[in-house]
C-alpha cells in the first residue's frame, strides 16, 4: 500500500506540471489571438494624423501598433542609420532607418525597408529618400529592447531601441514608437519591402489540450501499474496453496527415501 501511495503521489506531481504547463500555452494562445485580432484592426485601417496617435507626451498606446499614420515634412537624411543583422531575403539584411521631421517639429524615426548585406561590414549601397517636402504613410511599431553592448561599425546599430537612436540623433524624437514605410510621394527607388505579419494562431491550442492528455495518462499508467500488482498479488495468494501442498509432497517422499537409505 505504501508503495501505491507513492505511485498515486508521482501521478498527481506529474498532473500538477501538466496542467501548469497546458496554462501556459492557453495563455500563449490567448496572446497570439489578440495579436492576430490587432493586426486584423489596424493593419488597413485609413492613415490618421500622427498626433491623433501620438500626442505631445509621446506615449504610444499598445492597441494603435501596426496603425498607419500621415506625415508631412521631410528627410533628416544625414541622419540615416543601419539597423544590422535583420532576417530579410535569406540573408543577415540592413534595415534603413530615417529620421523623419514633421512639419510640427517632431522627429519620428522611418523604417524605409532593407537593402542586402555587401561584402563588408556595410550595404555596397542606399538608395537614398526623396528630398525635400515628402508625404508618407507609416505604420506604428513598438520600440525593441536594448541590444547588449557591443561594438558596432559608425552610423548603425544592433536593434531600433528609440532612446538610444534619440541620443544619437538629437532634437525632438518621438520614443513612443517607430514607423514602417507604407508609401513616399514622391516616390524613391524602393528598398526591400516588409511582410505582412502571419496570421497563423500557432501550435500552442494544441500544445495545451496535449498537456491535459499527458496528465490523464499519467494516472491512467499508474492506475496500470496499481491493477498489475493487484492481480499478481491475488494469483500469488491463489496458487499458495497448490505450492504447499506439491511442498509437502515432496518433503514427505524426500523422508520415505531416507527411512530406506537408513534400512539398508
Amino acid at each position: 500500500m505504501l508503495r501505491w501511495s507513492v505511485y498515486v503521489l508521482i501521478a498527481i506531481g506529474f498532473a500538477v506540471a501538466c496542467v501548469f504547463l497546458s496554462h501556459w500555452q492557453f495563455d500563449r494562445n490567448a496572446a497570439r489571438s489578440e495579436q492576430i485580432a490587432l493586426v486584423e484592426a489596424n493593419y488597413d485601417a485609413e492613415a490618421v494624423p500622427l498626433a491623433d496617435l501620438i500626442g505631445s507626451d509621446g506615449v504610444f498606446h499598445p492597441q494603435d501598433e501596426w496603425h498607419p499614420v500621415a506625415l508631412h515634412g521631410e528627410y533628416l537624411a544625414e541622419e540615416q542609420l543601419l539597423v544590422r543583422n535583420r532576417p530579410h531575403g535569406g540573408t543577415s539584411a540592413f534595415e534603413v532607418l530615417v529620421p523623419f521631421q514633421t512639419d510640427d517639429g517632431r522627429v519620428l524615426i522611418v523604417d524605409r525597408g532593407w537593402v542586402a548585406p555587401g561584402s563588408g561590414d556595410a550595404p555596397d549601397a542606399v538608395p537614398a529618400p526623396p528630398s525635400g517636402t515628402v508625404d508618407v504613410v507609416v505604420r506604428l511599431r513598438d520600440g525593441e529592447a536594448a541590444a547588449p553592448a557591443r561594438g558596432a561599425p559608425p552610423g548603425q546599430v544592433a536593434t531600433i531601441h528609440l532612446p538610444t537612436i534619440a541620443d544619437m540623433v538629437g532634437g525632438d524624437v518621438v520614443t513612443g514608437a517607430y514607423g514602417q514605410l507604407v508609401s513616399e510621394t514622391p516616390p524613391a527607388p524602393a528598398l526591400g519591402s516588409f511582410d505582412s505579419p502571419t496570421d497563423d494562431p500557432g501550435p500552442h491550442l494544441s500544445y495545451a489540450i496535449q498537456w491535459i492528455l499527458f496528465a490523464v495518462m499519467g494516472f491512467i499508467f499508474i492506475g496500470y501499474i496499481i491493477r498489475t500488482e493487484i492481480v499478481k498479488h491475488r494469483e500469488d495468494l491463489e496458487d499458495r496453496p497448490v505450492r504447499e501442498k506439491k511442498k509437502r509432497s515432496r518433503d514427505r517422499d524426500a523422508d520415505v527415501e531416507d527411512e530406506l537409505l537408513d534400512a539398508h
